[in-house]
Parts: C-alpha cells; structure tokens; sequence
C-alpha cells in the first residue's frame, strides 16, 4: 500500500487530535506576537535604502555622525493671499517666538526672516530631542501657532517640519488604513457568507487569515534584525494574507464539503481535501514564494523587505491551511455549516454541478481558435497603454491637497523655494583638506547663484561633521521634484560639483536628495528588471513543468499570466497616466506610475494568478485521469473550480480594490492594479483563454509525456474515500 502524501498524514493527526492542534496553533500565533513585539522592528536606515550616486552621497552623510535636530518652520501669511501687514507679522513673530522660548520642547527659535517678495514671514524654530518621535512631542508647538493666530485677525500661522508634516500625514493616512482594514474585514465576511451561506463556514477563512497575518507580522520583526524593513512591510502583509489566507481555506473547505455531498465520512472527505486541495495549497504556496523571491535580485532594501514580509505571510497561511483548518473543520463536524443564513443558503449550490458555467465556456469549447483569437485580441488591446508607461517616484506632490499640512507646504516652498525641492551635495575627504573643501562648495553656491533652475531666497549653509572629514550642502531648486526644471538642475550639480572639488587631493563627492533618488532608483530599477522577470519566469516555468510532468501546461501558465499581467498594466497606464479618472478615483494625475509598482506588481501578480492556474489545471487533469477526453476535462475541471475560484477571485477583488480609495497615490495604484489584474485573469483567462487554449491543443496539453491509462471514475472515487488515492496532487 502506498504509503499516504504528508499532506493527508498531518491533516488526519490534526482532524484526530483538534484540540491539541488548535492550542498549538494559538500557541504558535501568540508566541510569534510575543518575540516580535519584545525583538521589536528595525527599520531600513537612508544610507541602506539608497542606490546609485544618491545613495553613496547618504552613505557619506551618515559617516559624518551629524547630530540631526527635528525644526520646525513657521509660516506666517496672510488670509486674504496677499501680502500681510509687516507690523503686524513681525508682532505675531515676536508673540509666538515668547510662546515657543517657553516650552521645554523647544530648544532654540531663530530670528524671523521675510519672502523675498513680501508674502510671508518665516520663523525657524528647532525642537530638542532626536527625528524619530518628534511628531508625539510637537502638540505644544502646534498649540502655540494656534493660539496667536486666534489673536491676530488676518494671519494665518501653520507649521511646516519634521514632526507636524509627519503628524500630520499620519494622522490623515492613518485614518485611511484604519478606514481600509474595517471595511476590508466585513466586506470578505460578507463575500464568504454568499458563498457558504452559513456564519460558521463564513468566519473560518477570516479567522485563519486574521491569525497568519498576526503571527507574520511578529515574525516579520524578528526578521527585520536580519533584513531590516520598510514602513510599507504590515500593510503589504496584511494585503497578501488576507488575500492568500482566505484562498487556500477556501479551496481547502469547497472540497471538504463536496467530498461530504458525495457520501465520504467526514474524515475521508477531510483526507481527500488533503490529498487534493492540500497538496494544491502547497504547490500555489511554493510558487507565490518563488515568485516574491525574485525581488531579491532587485538588489534594493526595500524590494528585500517587501519580499521577505510576503514569503513569511504566504508560508504561514499555507502551515494554517495544513495544519489547524482540519482540526478547526474536525471539531466544529456539521455545525460547520451553522447557523445557516435562509436566503444565502438557499443560493448555495448543494450538488456541485452549474448551468451558468457550461454555457460561459460555450464559445471557448465549440469554436476553440475564434475565443482565443478574440480574448486574446482584447488583453493585448488593453496592454497598449502600457507601452507608453513613464515610471516616477512618488513625491509631495502626489499628497492630496485635502491635507491641511500639503496646503501649508504648498505655500511654505511658494515663499521659500528653498524649503522645498534640494539637492544633497556630500563630501568626504581628508580632515587636513577641510578649508579647501569649504572653499570649493562656496565657489559652487556662487554658481548655482547665477542660474535660474537653483532657488535664491537664502544663501544654503554648509555643515561640516565633528572631525571635519563629511562636508553636506543643501540646495535648493524653485521646481517640483518631479519637472524637467528639476532633473536639469541635479545634472548640472552632478556636473559641476566633481569640477568644483577636483583639486582637492582624496575628496569623494556625491550629489542626492529627493530629485536624485527618483532618477537613480528608477534607473536602477530599469537595470535590474531583467534579472528579476528572467529569475520568475524560468522559476515558475521549472516549477509547473515538475507539478504537472508537462511542459506545455508550464509554458501555457507563463504566456497566460504574462498576458494578464501585461493588461493589468495598460489599465494602471491609462488610469493614472491620464485626467479622466481623478475625480472617481479622488487623485491628481502626475502623467506617471509609481517606479517601484510595475516590479513589485509583476512578482505578486504572477504569484497570485499561479494560484487559480494551478487549482484549476489540477481539477481538469484529475477528470482527464479518470477518462474524460480533453473538451469534458476542460468543461468539468473548470465547472467544478469555478465555484471557489470566483469566490476567491471576489474575495481578492474586494480587498485590493478598497485600496484603491486610500489618499497616497502608490497605494491607490497598487489596489487599483492589482483588483484590475485579478478581475481580468478571473473573467477573460479562466473563462475563455484557458479553455479555449487547452482545447485547441488537445492531448498536446500533456506534452512530451502522456497522461497514464485512464481509469473508470466510480472506481478511482472508491479508492480515494478508502485511503488510496488514485493519482496524488490533484484538487
């Protein structure tokens, strides 16, 4: 006999001894909380964020051990949007110096200076106490502001800094995800209940996903001391296991539950979900990880982090899906399926079989070349856009204009330009050299003073470290980060500034900022795509051809998601590269996408749609073992998965899409494109691509090999319920 896949043994130790599989589960769930919230989180530092020249240049900065103040600058204006009364201001200034002097968060405040034409008075004020937590210390400064405001009629006085801007944009972005994550969770309940219609059945899936995520994100800190990781990391891990977790416990309890309408006892249908569904939740698991593995080759600490927080989430949603669902579905036995909601489960499909399924694969069975040709036809129009897609970091001027704190930069670098876009220049060279590279960074300032792409409404200052080795200068540019004006003015500083520093003997230069890392990371990115989209695809080509011992369903599974894929990112191109959709989706267009996105989007799109492949070619190749020919493979195959492939489908479609309403326009586009994506590889793939392919190549499907002798259905269905699957790795 046999002996049973490791996926029917662990399963039938779970569904034999609940109880203890379940304490260990909780146990395992609140460990990984524990040790992460005692390890805590180590954040990815500039110096090991940045690439290129921008990065060198904060690599130098860091080795100058600057002691980094948090300041804070006051802008007084006039309501009105004229010039403001000078007696006035200047009273206003003096007010609020005395207020701000007095607090103790408060280490210096300097003199107030004037706009250059008159529309502004700035006040500089520098807060003690380190960068990191000066948005929890700077409520007195921003109640100061506030309180002269209310006795000068006329004035408006606001604060631009290192801890207002960051209260204020996470106080407003906190309120999106927060908004995020309550209607994410009732939205996948209720998508659940429709597909089960019974609140049991329905809160499973949730409650495995809520756990994988929660022991992911402890075990993501603990990582993070190895790989140190991006703010972006819980917000990705919460996406993916949200979306990775419902799926695999849904196609874990579909079968369960169709093994259990058949007439199998419950612990056999709990092992032929194993053998089936288990082993298909390990493979899409393993080519999910594969996928998000190739970030790595992107050679950047934030695609590092992104990928690392993604494998955790997925490996630990696959060991819940193996271990603690059948004891979960052991020890509720019929009372899965309580309560039951009337309507909805009505609408539950009880015998497995669907009109609306056969007449939607209609076209693809009966005329095979012409769906293909048309569905085909239709993705490859979508993905034109694509081919105009110009990649952008995302700035400032992304931020909704809602943001009480983006209106008061936006007016703060309309005064002081030089408050707004800069350029880092750093300079590294030997102490004794320290006069002359003082003296070479002036006579580059004095240039800069004569060209209109710089900002001159003050003269930049230059700060040299304690050892006088690190020299930095910021300066400024009037354009946003993101112009033409803008990048001109980083090529002529990375020109001029070697020129400048070219007779000092060991200097090392480089010039950053934020003009400079979107240049070179999107550069950078460019290079390294290549080596990443080759790494996925001969990957998950090796992959699939060992699953399924076909090499034609391997290079079938990389042209369909490639296709998906390539649709997915004409819509983000002809959404976010264009007007006509700001105001139902509430942003401002930039004529770009978000430079990291299409990568990351590529690696988690392929790995997400391998999941619905892999279940679903299973499901048609378990039929054509049991002696269907290819056209009723097809047509049952994808009949039977159709049902939870929706509903998973659905589920991922809700989640991303909510998003997709989020105020930072990286995370708008991300939901946007990933909801677009799988609605696409859902509807126009799994109902006309894919069938219409496997049909026109017939028994080619399994190619160079063969299928094995097919076997009578009743026959191979007797040797499953009794323990002997017939062929092992189908769903």
């Amino acid at each position: 006999m046999r002996k049973k896949p490791a996926t029917v043994r662990i399963a039938r130790w779970s569904a034999t001894h609940p109880w203890s599989a379940i304490g260990l589960w909780a146990a395992f769930v609140a460990l990984c909380l524990f040790l992460g919230g005692a390890a805590g989180t180590q954040k990815i530092s500039d110096e090991e964020s940045g690439v290129g020249e921008s990065g060198r240049a904060g690599r130098i900065t860091a080795s100058g051990h600057f002691t980094e103040k948090p300041e804070e600058n006051v802008l007084i204006t006039a309501v009105s949007g004229g010039k403001p009364d000078p007696a006035l201001a200047e009273a206003a200034a003096r007010e609020l110096g005395n207020r701000m002097r007095a607090l103790a968060e408060v280490e210096r405040v300097g003199a107030p200076v004037p706009a250059p034409d008159g529309t502004a008075l700035l006040l500089p004020v520098t807060m003690r106490g380190d960068t990191e937590n000066a948005d929890r210390r700077v409520q007195p400064l921003l109640d100061a502001s506030a309180a002269v405001e209310r006795s000068h009629e006329g004035l408006r006085i606001e604060q631009v800094g290192t801890g207002s801007t960051a209260k204020g944009l996470t106080e407003t972005l906190g309120e999106d995800f927060e908004k995020a994550e309550l209607i994410s969770l009732p939205l996948t309940l209720l998508i659940l209940l429709v597909v089960f219609g019974a609140i049991i059945a329905a809160g499973v899936p949730v409650l495995l996903a809520l756990s994988s995520v929660g022991a992911a994100i402890g075990l993501s800190a603990l990582a993070s001391h190895v790989l140190p990781e991006t703010s972006a990391v819980g917000n990705v891990i919460l996406l993916m296991g949200m979306a990775v977790g419902v799926d695999y416990s849904l196609f874990y309890l579909k079968r369960e539950r169709e093994e259990r309408r058949k007439g199998a006892r419950h612990l056999d249908a709990l092992d032929i979900a194993a053998e089936t569904s288990g082993h298909t939740v390990v493979v899409s698991g393993t080519t999910v990880i594969v996928a998000m593995a190739g970030l790595y080759l992107a050679q950047e600490a934030t695609f590092a982090s992104l990928a690392t927080g993604s494998i955790i989430v997925v490996a630990v949603a696959v060991l819940a899906s193996l271990t603690v669902l059948p004891a979960l579905l052991a020890a509720l036995g019929p009372w899965v399926d309580r309560p039951r909601v009337p309507f909805l489960w009505r609408l539950t499909p009880r015998s497995g079989e669907s009109r609306l399924w056969p007449a939607l694969l209609k076209p693809a069975l009966a005329r095979p070349a012409l769906t293909l040709v048309v569905s085909v036809g239709a993705l490859l129009l979508l993905a034109v856009p694509a081919l105009d897609m110009k990649l952008k970091q995302p700035g400032s001027d992304d931020l909704s204009r809602d943001i009480a704190v983006v209106r008061a930069m936006d007016r703060l670098t309309a005064a002081f330009p030089s408050k707004g876009t800069s350029h880092q220049v750093a300079v590294r060279a030997p102490a004794a050299e320290s006069a002359r590279v003082k003296a070479a960074l002036n006579t580059l300032l004095t240039r800069t003073e004569r060209n209109d792409l710089f900002a001159h409404d003050q003269r930049p200052a230059i700060r040299e470290s304690a050892d006088h080795r690190v020299h930095t200068v910021s300066v400024g540019t009037p354009y946003p980060p993101r112009s033409e004006e803008a990048g001109r003015s980083l090529e002529l500083l990375r020109a001029w500034t070697p020129a400048a520093l070219r007779a000092v003997p060991g200097v090392e230069s480089a010039v950053g900022g934020k003009v400079a890392q979107g240049v070179d990371f999107t550069g950078h990115l460019e290079r390294r795509m290549p080596y990443v989209v080759g790494f996925v695809l001969l990957l998950t080509l090796v992959t699939m051809a060992l699953i399924f011992r076909s090499l034609a369903v391997a290079l079938s599974a990389i042209a369909l998601n490639l296709l998906s894929a390539a649709a997915s990112f004409g819509v983000l191109a002809a959404v976010f590269q264009h007007t006509w959709a700001e105001d139902l989706l509430d942003f401002h267009s930039s004529g770009a996408v978000v430079s990291w996105l299409p990568l990351f989007l590529f690696v988690v799109l392929f790995g997400l749609s391998m999941d619905y492949h892999v279940f679903v070619v299973s499901r048609i190749r378990e039929a054509a073992l049991n002696g269907a020919d290819v056209k009723d493979a097809v047509r049952e195959g994808i009949t039977r998965s159709a049902g939870v492939v929706t509903s998973a489908a659905v589920v991922m479609v809700g989640v991303f899409a909510i998003f997709g309403t989020l105020s930072m326009v990286e995370f708008k586009q991300l939901g946007v494109g990933l909801a677009a994506a799988i609605l696409l590889d859902a509807v126009i793939i799994r109902i006309f691509v894919l069938p219409a392919l496997m049909t026109a190549l017939g028994t080619a499907n399994w190619w160079p090999g063969t299928l094995p002798r097919a076997r009578h259905t009743r026959h191979t269905r007797h040797r499953a319920v009794h323990g002997r699957p017939a062929e092992r790795g189908t769903p």
